[in-house]
């Protein structure tokens, strides 16, 4: 499956933005989806999951109550809306496709994904 994640920018502190990203060449339902990022100088961290259905949703501890990942099958895409952001959220964005069985959880080793989109950058001003 091809991925491309969008909707990166510039933000203040206490800002929200939306990143989407859509698959293309597979059927998204297919696939339990993650989001990870990197900060310069740091290593891919997890970010959020979610099952194939929906109905299993995963968060880093640095994120969780103000990020929310969401999937629209239908429109072979997935979400990740980020409120409350803060400078340390400033990172590339990646989305990640594994390729799990319908009752499988999210995984939060980026080593368990198949394939990547090419990122988009989020940048967090204080």
């Amino acid at each position: 499956v091809q991925l491309q994640a969008y909707g990166g920018g510039l933000v203040q502190a206490g800002g929200s933005l939306r990143l989407s990203c859509a698959a293309s060449g597979r059927t998204l339902s297919n696939y339990v989806m993650g989001w990870f990022r990197q900060a310069p100088g740091k290593e891919r961290e997890f970010v959020a999951g979610i099952s194939r259905s929906g109905g299993s949703k995963y968060y880093a501890d640095s994120v969780k109550g103000r990020f929310t990942i969401s999937r629209d099958n239908a429109k072979n895409t997935v979400y990740l809306q980020m409120n409350s952001l803060k400078p340390e959220d400033t990172a590339v964005y990646y989305c990640a496709a594994d390729k799990q069985p319908w009752w499988a959880v999210p995984r939060n080793f980026a080593n368990e994904y198949d394939s990547w989109g090419q990122g988009t950058l989020v940048t967090v001003s204080s």
